[in-house]
């Protein structure tokens, strides 16, 4: 897949990143822009990632493999790293789902500042996770 585009489009309303687009305007308060910006800086941290639609319309970013997810419940935007377990996180993102042994999230609050330097170095570390030869 070519830089800078999305996966094939979903069977309804568009590109994925057209329906992420719609999906975040849709929520037209903390959590929209919250979900926005996450969705930046994904793409600034990978400039070659894909973006899809899975599960019922969770945005998922991926390269060559699941990076993670950004879902949105009516407390928080919940960031699933599918690979987070296997990942250094020494600012300490990660602070929910914190029990498996594969998957790690991280939970944005209304009102939370995110370490936006830490979560792009996560965010790469999880590209390079995807890309190594034992992934």
């Amino acid at each position: 897949m070519q830089k800078g585009k999305t996966a094939a489009p979903p069977e309804e309303g568009g590109t994925a990143s057209e329906q992420i687009d719609t999906k975040i305007k849709e929520l037209d308060d903390w959590r929209g822009k919250t979900l926005a910006r996450v969705r930046a800086l994904v793409k600034e941290a990978d400039p070659d990632v894909v973006e899809e639609l899975k599960w019922r319309g969770v945005p998922v970013w991926s390269h060559a493999g699941i990076i993670c997810t950004g879902e949105t419940y009516k407390n928080a935007v919940k960031m699933t790293f599918a690979k987070g377990a296997s990942l250094d996180d020494p600012s300490g993102l990660f602070n929910a789902s914190l029990d498996g042994n594969t998957r790690r999230a991280i939970d944005i609050h209304e009102g939370d500042e995110i370490n936006e330097t830490a979560l792009k170095a996560l965010i790469r570390a999880a590209v390079a996770l995807n890309t190594s030869k034992g992934a």
